[in-house]
């Protein structure tokens, strides 16, 4: 088969699990509209990053080393968990405080690494990938088609958070933020511990 062969199917289904709203959409999403187009793009990096180390996890088996060490995947698992419900109620508290208040992540530098962070927190996202690989790639396949698909996913990923961010950080849409700011990062840091709470309660 060519490298096209295997580079369709993983296009189309990384698509959709990108597109479907999560913790990463809320990351990029919220520092878009609350900062600026700069640090929105500063959080996809770093939501880049997180998506290549789960690629190149993917393509080198992570999946083995979970079934292999159980304890592992329960530990990032743990720790993804503690990170969301952490950054949700932080979000929330910082809500409360006085109005016109210095934001949570005010620099480009504190965007990418909660990008990062947020990416790297569900392990799930690591058994999807591994699955998505097993299901698509043959044992056989050359480490180039792996790796041609880890950067094909963080190619899809920055493409669509950018776009993303370039939205989001228009006047019309950072004005509606600021307007229901409150709010709104109440929202997000509810939904982001909801995420933090399924993914600790969750067995599998």
């Amino acid at each position: 088969m060519t490298l096209l062969a295997f580079a369709a199917p993983v296009a189309a289904l990384w698509t959709v699990a990108v597109v479907t709203p999560g913790p990463n959409f809320l990351a990029a999403a919220r520092i878009a509209a609350g900062r600026d187009r700069r640090a929105g793009l500063a959080a996809v990096g770093g939501i880049g990053a997180g998506t290549l180390l789960w690629g190149l996890a993917g393509c080198f088996g992570v999946r083995g080393l979970f079934a292999l060490a159980p304890w592992l995947y329960a530990a990032i698992k743990l720790l993804g968990a503690v990170y969301l419900i952490a950054i949700g109620m932080r979000v929330i508290v910082a809500s409360f405080g006085r109005a016109g208040a210095a934001p949570v992540l005010p620099s480009q530098r504190a965007a990418a690494v909660t990008g990062f962070l947020t990416s790297i927190s569900n392990p799930k996202t690591a058994l999807f990938v591994a699955a998505l690989f097993a299901a698509i790639l043959p044992r056989d396949a050359p480490l180039a088609v792996g790796l041609a698909a880890a950067t094909e996913m963080v190619a899809i990923s920055l493409a669509w958070y950018s776009l993303v961010v370039c939205l989001l950080s228009t006047r019309a849409a950072s004005a509606a933020y600021l307007r229901g700011r409150r709010w709104v990062d109440r929202g997000a840091g509810a939904l982001f511990s909801a995420f933090g709470a399924r993914l600790l309660l969750n067995r599998t």
